[in-house]
C-alpha cells in the first residue's frame, strides 16, 4: 500500500468511500510514514530549531474510520531519544503500540525506526498524538481523527465542513534546556511565552499578524470544530466572540449535545463542538486562555484565531470573545457537570453498576533532599505519597518475559495516613517515599478509582490520564471525599465517558473502569511539569483465561534499552 504523506487527501479519500457506503469492505489499512526531525520555525519575533515530524508544527493528522488497522512507521533522525503515545486509543491486547517511554517501549534512539501498529476498535471521534518523552510534546504532537464506519452518521445533525483546532504552548527558548536548568535547580521550569492555536500564537503577540490561524466560514451553515488542549501544564478556556457552540463529544466519546459560550479543556482533553454560523458576516476572534484557580504562577496569556465570514475584507477588525476570568471556578465547575455521555441503544453508557476493588488516591507535592541541586532540595509529587521512579526497562516487557527486578506490585490501595486532605496548606514534613511500584489487578476487574487533590503545599487542579482504557467520571466534589455520603451522589446513569478527567482544586473525581485490557498501563497527571516530578504510576493487569484476552507478543523490531 502507498505511504499517505498528504493526510489532506487522505481525508478526501475517506468521504468518498463514505459516500460508496457498506458495498466495499468496512476495515482498511492505513499507512503513515513519521520522519522526526529538526525544523527552523519563527514565532514572537525569534526563530530556533524545533522537533517536528515530517517538518509539519503541528505534525500531521492521522485519518482512520473505526474498525481500520493503522501501520505509522516512525523514524527519529534527532539527538533526542523518542516515543509517539496515541492519546485515547485502547491498544487492546497490544501495549507495545502505545507509546510512553520506558513504560510499553523502550524510546527509539537516534537513527532508529519503530512501527506503531494497531487497530482502532470500538472507537471514533476525536483524539490526538504526542511525544512521550522529555518534554518533546511541546512541538511533537497532532490530532488524530477517527470517522464513523461508512453508512453509520453523526448522533448530531451532519456539519458542512469540519476543522481541527489544536491548543499549545510556544516557549521562546529551547524547552528541553530550560528543563534541564530548572531540575538543577530544584525548581519548576520557566512559564511558556505563548500559547497556540495549531502552532500559531495570533495577532494579540509580536511579530505574529502572519502567525494566525484563519478558518474561513459560510453564513448559514454548521461547522464541526475538533477542539484538542495540547499544552503542557496549562487548562483552558476556549470561545468563539458572538457564537454559542454546541458539544456533542468529548474523548472521542459523544455527549448529550448542550449549548455553552465557553468550553474547557485540561492538557490530554478533546471537545467537538457544533458552531453556526448565523451571525452577521465579520471576523471574529476565536481564544483561548487559562483556567488556574490556585496560587501557582501560569501563562495568563491570551492566543487567538479568526473565523471569517466568506467575503469579508481583512482589513476588518476582528470581534474578541471575553473569556472566563482565569480564577473562575463555578464556571469550571458548571461546565463540567453539564457534561453526559449520550447513552442511546448505539452508544451505551457501560458504568460497571458492581465494584470489585476500592482505591483511594491521594495527589500531593512535596519536597525531597537533592545533594546535587543548587538549592539542597527539589520539588516532588506523588501518588499516595509515592514518587515514582522510572525504571531503565520497559515496565511491559519486563512484565511480559518475567524480568525480576525493574518493579514491584505493591503499590498501595490508600494513602499510609489518613489526614484532612484540603485543610490548611501543610508546609512540614514534605518528604515522600520513592519507587517503581505498581498496582496488580485481576483480569475483568470493575475498578471505583478515586482521585483526592491535597493541600500538600498547595491544592490544585491535576488533569489525570489513564493509558489503555476509557472510564466512567461517576462524582467529583470541592473538599475531602466522603466514602459514606458522596457514592450516594454518583452518576450511574449517563457520566461522561473520558480518558483524561481533572480532579478539582482542593477536590476529588471518583472514576470507574472494567480492567479488561491485560498489560502495563501508565497513570499519571497530564501536566507535563507534575508527571516529571513523579505524579504517576501504572497498573499491571493481568491476562485473562485464553491465549485471546492475553498480552499479544511483541513485534519484531520493538526497540531495546
Amino acid at each position: 500500500m502507498k505511504i499517505i504523506r498528504n493526510p489532506g487527501f487522505l481525508f478526501l479519500l475517506l468521504c468518498l468511500l463514505g459516500f460508496l457506503g457498506q458495498s466495499l469492505v468496512d476495515a482498511a489499512v492505513k499507512k503513515y510514514q513519521f520522519d522526526v526531525q529538526m525544523k527552523n520555525v519563527s514565532r514572537l519575533c525569534n526563530a530556533k530549531p524545533i522537533v517536528t515530524v515530517n517538518g509539519m508544527f503541528p505534525g500531521p493528522t492521522v485519518y482512520a474510520r473505526e474498525g481500520d488497522r493503522v501501520i505509522i512507521n516512525v523514524t527519529n533522525h534527532v539527538q533526542y531519544n523518542l516515543s509517539i503515545h496515541w492519546h485515547g486509543l485502547k491498544q487492546y491486547r497490544n501495549g507495545w503500540a502505545d507509546g510512553p517511554a520506558y513504560i510499553t517501549q523502550c524510546p527509539m534512539q537516534t537513527g532508529q525506526s519503530y512501527v506503531y501498529d494497531f487497530n482502532v476498535t470500538g472507537q471514533r471521534g476525536t483524539l490526538w498524538w504526542h511525544a512521550h518523552i522529555l518534554w518533546l510534546r511541546a512541538t511533537v504532537y497532532g490530532a488524530i481523527v477517527i470517522l464513523p464506519q461508512p453508512g453509520k452518521p453523526y448522533p448530531f445533525p451532519q456539519p458542512y465542513q469540519e476543522t481541527n483546532i489544536i491548543l499549545g504552548e510556544w516557549w521562546n527558548g529551547d524547552v528541553e534546556t530550560a528543563v534541564n536548568q530548572a531540575n538543577k535547580l530544584g525548581s519548576p521550569p520557566q512559564m511558556s511565552d505563548a500559547h497556540t492555536i495549531n502552532g500559531k500564537p495570533g495577532p494579540l503577540f509580536p511579530c505574529s499578524e502572519k502567525h494566525t490561524f484563519v478558518v474561513e466560514v459560510e453564513a448559514g451553515k454548521t461547522y464541526l470544530l475538533r477542539i484538542i488542549n495540547a499544552a503542557l501544564n496549562d487548562e483552558l478556556f476556549f470561545g468563539i466572540a458572538g457564537h454559542d457552540m454546541t458539544v456533542v463529544e468529548i474523548d472521542a466519546v459523544y455527549t448529550k449535545p448542550f449549548t455553552t459560550k465557553f468550553i474547557l479543556l485540561g492538557p490530554g482533553q478533546t471537545t467537538n463542538v457544533l458552531v453556526k454560523t448565523d451571525r452577521s458576516p465579520n471576523r471574529y476572534f476565536m481564544a483561548a486562555g487559562p483556567f488556574m484557580d490556585a496560587p501557582v504562577s501560569v501563562d495568563n496569556k491570551t492566543v487567538t484565531a479568526i473565523l471569517q465570514y466568506k467575503g469579508v475584507p481583512n482589513t476588518i477588525i476582528p470581534i474578541l470573545p471575553k473569556l472566563p476570568l482565569p480564577n473562575d471556578t463555578s464556571y469550571a465547575l458548571d461546565y463540567n457537570e453539564k457534561l453526559r455521555s449520550l447513552n442511546t441503544p448505539n452508544f451505551p453508557a457501560l458504568v460497571p453498576l458492581k465494584v470489585d476493588r476500592r482505591l483511594f488516591y491521594t495527589i500531593g507535592l512535596g519536597i525531597n533532599a537533592c545533594p546535587t541541586c543548587v538549592n539542597g532540595t527539589n520539588l516532588a509529587a506523588s501518588i499516595n505519597n509515592i514518587t515514582f521512579v522510572m525504571p531503565k526497562t520497559a515496565l511491559l516487557k519486563a512484565h511480559y518475559f518475567n524480568i525480576p527486578g525493574v518493579f514491584r506490585t505493591d503499590f498501595p490501595d490508600r494513602p499510609p495516613k489518613p489526614f484532612n486532605y484540603t485543610g490548611v496548606p501543610l508546609t512540614a514534613n514534605l518528604g515522600t517515599s520513592t519507587g517503581t511500584r505498581l498496582s496488580r489487578v485481576k483480569f475483568n476487574t470493575t475498578i471505583e478509582l478515586v482521585l483526592q487533590d491535597t493541600n500538600l503545599l498547595t491544592v490544585e487542579s491535576h488533569p489525570f490520564h489513564l493509558h489503555g482504557y476509557n472510564f466512567f467520571v461517576v462524582g467529583t466534589g470541592v473538599g475531602n471525599f466522603d466514602p459514606k455520603t458522596d457514592p450516594a451522589k454518583f452518576n450511574l446513569i449517563d457520566p461522561p465517558e473520558r480518558n483524561t478527567v481533572g480532579v478539582p482544586t482542593g477536590g476529588w473525581a471518583a472514576i470507574r473502569f472494567r480492567a479488561d485490557n491485560p498489560g502495563v498501563w501508565f497513570m499519571h497527571c497530564h501536566l507535563e511539569v507534575h508527571t516529571m516530578w513523579g505524579l504517576k504510576m501504572a497498573f499491571v493487569v493481568e491476562n485473562g483465561n485464553t491465549p485471546e484476552l492475553s498480552v499479544l507478543p511483541p513485534p519484531k523490531d520493538y526497540p531495546s534499552c
